[in-house]
């Protein structure tokens, strides 16, 4: 399964849970019930995956931490504010970029309708 392929199921799988949950509930509500979700529709998911870092020569174990990594091939955020920020989007990119990653969204479950809460984040080509 490509990278478009897995994304097509996870739009579809959150705009589902945001009808079915509604706006406003805590990050971590989103999270594990979405990953819930995923795993029900056969995608392998790992939450809260640590991404090291390298600075100086130096090795950090807890650089970053990725809400969902999908079949090792997405990377999803999970946000549930008011309004998102430049921020959270160069946040999710440079995830992308430490793990080699070429595709990641932030779904933000704070927005009233999902699909206004919809961001993909492209790192490099995506091949078909």
């Amino acid at each position: 399964m490509n990278e478009n392929e897995i994304g097509t199921i996870i739009i579809d799988t959150a705009i589902e849970m945001h009808k079915e949950l509604g706006a406003g509930l805590l990050e971590s509500v989103y999270e594990v019930i979405f990953m819930k979700l995923l795993s029900q529709k056969g995608l392998s998911v790992q939450r809260q995956v640590s991404i090291p870092i390298e600075y100086e020569g130096e090795h950090f174990d807890e650089g970053f931490r990725v809400d969902l990594f999908v079949e090792g091939k997405v990377i999803i955020e999970l946000k549930s504010v008011e309004k998102l920020s430049n921020a959270h989007k160069k946040q999710l990119l440079t995830y992308l970029k430490f793990t080699n990653t070429k595709l990641g969204y932030i779904l933000n479950f704070g927005d009233e309708l999902m699909k206004n809460g919809i961001y993909r984040i492209i790192n490099g080509e995506i091949e078909d």
